[in-house]
């Protein structure tokens, strides 16, 4: 039985999804990287709990993922892990962090899990380099979420933020680096921006998890960036993204009431204040 369907907080485990899987039954997911939304999504009952790579856009304000450090992901994972008691909870691992060998990529994921109280990472991309790291991880233990599509961390290669997998060899591609990471120990992967027939096909294909983001509907579950999906990152709105609050215009009418209260001097008044 799945955390959410339990009458007390458990630890949500990588098994859960597994088998939520079996039962046809939606995994939901989000980002999160500070411990009051953390703790929201917790007690709303997300599933998982990702500490993305994407906090370089949304909270740091670059322009990708590349500019993020391991130190980043760790000091917010920090965060996070503090509001977070029952949902499965999954680190990126940033870039450089794991390409460049199986021992960085042991290190450094040993780092995450040690120095954070994750109980999971997720790398990008499906080649044979990539999924060597996968399984040198999960054999030392360290429970590895993939990720296929459009991989951030490879945006200039991949030619920017595109739909993959549309032609015959992209899509054949893909088809060939689910099973691989799969058959390399992955216990779920992330299908990032490609064609709801080919991500279904992949879902059907593998015995594990499947997540998506602009992958459409035929997929296990679901992931969006927090600050995307309640408004926040104003700007933002790809095909894909449905906002399901408008926080950005909220904060804006808060921040607006308070200065002109404060300048109008209706705050603070005697309820605010002490004898």
């Amino acid at each position: 039985m799945s955390a959410h369907g339990t009458s007390q907080a458990r630890r949500t485990t990588v098994r859960d999804l597994l088998e939520m899987k079996e039962r046809d039954e939606k995994i939901v997911a989000l980002t999160a990287y500070d411990v009051l939304f953390a703790r929201i999504l917790d007690e709303c009952g997300v599933d998982v709990i990702l500490v993305g790579d994407s906090l370089g856009q949304v909270i740091f304000g670059y322009e990708s993922t590349l500019y993020v450090t391991l130190d980043d992901m760790i000091h917010h994972a920090r965060a996070v892990r503090r509001g977070v008691q029952r949902a499965l909870m999954v680190v990126d691992m940033p870039f450089l962090s794991y390409q460049v060998s199986v021992a960085d990529a042991l290190r450094n994921a040993g780092r995450i899990l040690q120095e954070t109280g994750a109980e999971a990472v997720k790398l990008e991309g499906g080649d044979p380099a990539i999924c060597e790291r996968i399984t040198a991880l999960v054999r030392a233990g360290i429970p590895v979420m993939g990720h296929l599509g459009l991989t951030p961390q490879s945006v200039h290669a991949l030619g920017g933020y595109r739909v993959q997998g549309r032609g015959p060899d992209q899509a054949a591609r893909l088809r060939d680096e689910a099973k691989r990471i799969a058959d390399a120990g992955v216990f779920s992967m992330v299908l990032e921006l490609m064609p709801t027939a080919l991500a279904g096909e992949i879902t059907r294909s593998v015995d594990v998890p499947t997540i998506g983001i602009g992958a459409g509907a035929e997929v296990d579950g679901q992931v969006l960036v927090l600050h995307d999906m309640l408004g926040i990152n104003e700007g933002f709105q790809p095909r894909f993204l449905r906002r399901f609050a408008e926080l950005g215009s909220a904060a804006r009418k808060g921040v607006s009431d308070y200065i002109n209260a404060v300048r109008e001097g209706s705050y603070p008044g005697p309820e605010h204040s002490f004898d």
